[in-house]
């Protein structure tokens, strides 16, 4: 054997070794999602009772909806345990889903808080980006986390674009909300990225961490949502 196919084998075993390593999945995988899911439904029907605006109620559907599929297929596809073809396809829709829940969590805070032109540009924008995004993840499931990672940031913080307008139509609450939360997703995703800190690998490693922050972040902007609709009453 001569050393170039020793390298090659080397680096094949390798490979093998840190796939089989990644399909340990700590005990607690995909638990945090999964209780998530039915606190968020009822969370979607509190909200849609105290709405009486249409365009309130669409837009508070369109994130809660985006929040729900998240959640529900991240618990699905990290709970289960699938045969290569399947699992493949859960994987490309659970991370497909975080470009929809960007998008969809600016649907309420743009309808409720811009001018309807800008509201058309801001949504075009975030809605356009999140297809492509989408896209992107079908057809290249297996693309390296330092490429998608930064896009879901980029999209995420898309809302600097017409900041002042936002500052200028809600109250501190609900721009400190909106905010935070975006700090949380980007904490999680930066945890997701590096993957660090990884405290309990066998029970709640670093993946975990970064669904706690997508929760959190879910939570902090369901609420700023909820003081919205609120004052449209």
């Amino acid at each position: 054997m001569t050393n170039h196919e020793h390298e090659g084998v080397v680096q094949e075993a390798t490979e093998r070794l840190r796939e089989t390593v990644d399909e340990i999945k700590p005990k607690l995988r995909g638990w945090l999602h999964a209780v998530t899911v039915p606190l968020a439904f009822f969370a979607f029907i509190v909200m849609l009772v105290i709405s009486d605006d249409i365009l309130v109620r669409i837009g508070v559907a369109i994130f809660m909806v985006s929040a729900m599929m998240l959640f529900g297929v991240s618990a699905v596809y990290h709970r289960g345990t699938w045969s290569d073809r399947v699992k493949g396809f859960w994987k490309r829709f659970d991370h497909a889903n975080i470009f929809l829940l960007i998008a969809g969590s600016y649907t309420p805070f743009s309808l409720l808080l811009l001018t309807p032109a800008h509201a058309t540009i801001m949504l075009s924008l975030v809605w356009g980006g999140a297809l492509l995004g989408v896209l992107f993840k079908i057809f290249w499931i297996g693309a390296p986390r330092w490429l998608y990672v930064p896009l879901y940031l980029l999209l995420g913080w898309a809302a600097v674009i017409y900041f002042p307008e936002f500052v200028d139509n809600a109250s501190t609450a609900v721009i400190v909300l909106l905010v935070t939360g975006g700090v949380l997703y980007s904490i999680g995703a930066v945890v997701y990225g590096f993957k660090w800190p990884n405290p309990s690998p066998t029970y709640f490693g670093f993946h975990e961490i970064f669904h706690a922050f997508t929760i959190a972040a879910f939570i902090v902007h369901y609420i700023g949502v909820s003081l919205l609709a609120y004052q449209q009453h």
